[in-house]
């Protein structure tokens, strides 16, 4: 490849396949060597406190897809929907954050944690990671892939001094904390890069300033849809804190790694596929070639884990592991469900469609209830599993269908087209 072929990789596509396969290598492999230096009851609740960072980390995804969306929609108007995201976003942040340390005493409660001091830890992160995806929306919208990629680089490397916290004091609340660093750092740089406030080039039409209770209501209405698919694809660690016994549920999280790894992996293909899913022509093929493309990388990944588990669990001498390793290939059929999922579910915000975010909290309600009622990590295993085929068939469906009627009246599918 020559140098300017390699320039153009790196900064297009080829940038944001590294940048997130940085992240998510720092990420899991934190979480993995956290596995290893916490105790099973230590580590259960560390994940589900990073399940929990997860679901309330929706206010980010809701306002990076809102961001993204209408910048595509309206290149023109950059300059102001560039001014009204960032000023919700760091009132949102602020807001999130305040309500969470008032609300630690509960979260400490629903996580049976021995203290609130991790759950404070949990609100102090949420402020960055939502001016965090304030700025990926900004970035993403405008296709400027090369800073993007760096943003995502920031979100994995500085985890790796998070461990050096982790193993001088080895206990949940540290491990939050050293994993969350790679929440802080890109927010840092998203400050930096969008500090300077980007003025309209004279041949751009007069754009009319996007008003923020508009950028707020589209954001409140993108999280929503979100938090039904991340409290869907987190709930099962929360109920099995419930239901199993503190040294299932661990060994339950342990497999879970497996899901995530297969959730995040694909997650260049959601972000480079996000302008064409908000452009009416590009969406329906995008729809297409995002899910086969996730959908081969989950097969070849889920024969890897089938053949190789045992081996890794002999290699790395983990007990855990082991205990879980006939398994850990079911983890990674349902993560590769769940990925589908968050592509249909991108897909739908981005034609502002409605009715189908109502399968996905159909399908939470179902997880809650029918796992509830099991009593093995097996049976909560096999419960998510089905729940998310079934809700993964009935999006395809529904989001082909959607894009089909758009694109023959030439529209975005909103409300009833949905």
């Amino acid at each position: 490849m020559s140098g300017g072929a390699l320039r153009r990789f790196l900064g297009g596509s080829g940038g944001i396949i590294i940048g997130t396969a940085v992240m998510n290598v720092c990420t899991f492999g934190f979480t993995i060597v956290a596995a290893g230096v916490l105790d099973t009851g230590d580590y259960g609740a560390f994940f589900a406190l990073l399940n929990l960072l997860m679901v309330v980390s929706v206010l980010n995804m809701g306002l990076q897809a809102t961001a993204a969306r209408r910048i595509v929609a309206d290149p023109g108007g950059v300059a102001a929907v560039e001014r009204s995201i960032l000023r919700v976003a760091h009132a949102t942040a602020l807001a999130l954050g305040l309500a969470l340390a008032v609300l630690s005493p509960a979260v400490a409660w629903l996580l049976q944690l021995d203290s609130v001091v991790p759950a404070l830890v949990l609100a102090a992160l949420s402020v960055p990671t939502t001016i965090m995806g304030a700025h990926i929306g900004i970035l993403q919208g405008e296709k400027r892939w090369a800073a993007l990629s760096w943003l995502y680089v920031l979100a994995g490397l500085p985890r790796i001094a998070g461990l050096a916290l982790l193993w001088w004091h080895p206990d949940e609340s540290v491990a939050l904390f050293g994993s969350g660093l790679g929440y802080v750092a890109p927010a840092v740089l998203g400050w930096w890069l969008l500090r300077r406030p980007r003025s309209a080039s004279p041949a751009d039409p007069v754009v009319p300033a996007v008003p923020p209770w508009a950028v707020l209501r589209e954001s409140l209405h993108s999280s929503q849809a979100l938090l039904a698919f991340f409290a869907l694809a987190n709930v099962d660690i929360v109920v099995a804190r419930h239901v199993l016994s503190e040294h299932a549920s661990g060994l339950y999280a342990v497999g879970l790694l497996v899901a995530k790894i297969m959730l995040y992996l694909p997650q260049f293909v959601v972000i480079v596929m996000f302008p064409s899913l908000a452009t009416a022509h590009e969406r329906r093929r995008a729809v297409v070639r995002g899910t086969a493309a996730i959908l081969g990388l989950g097969v070849v990944c889920t024969l890897g884990v089938l053949l190789l588990a045992g081996t890794a669990a002999e290699v790395l001498g983990s007990e855990k592991l082991d205990a879980v390793a006939g398994h850990l290939w079911l983890f990674a059929v349902l993560g590769t469900l769940l990925s589908i999922t968050q592509l249909l579910v991108y897909a739908t915000l981005a034609r502002r469609g409605r009715r189908s975010v109502l399968l996905v909290w159909a399908a939470l309600v179902v997880s809650v209830l029918a796992g509830l009622a099991t009593t093995s990590p097996t049976q909560l295993l096999a419960v998510m599993i089905a729940v998310t085929a079934v809700l993964t068939a009935a999006l395809v469906v529904t989001s082909l269908r959607g894009d089909s009627s758009g694109t023959r009246s030439g529209s975005v599918a909103d409300g009833p087209g949905d």
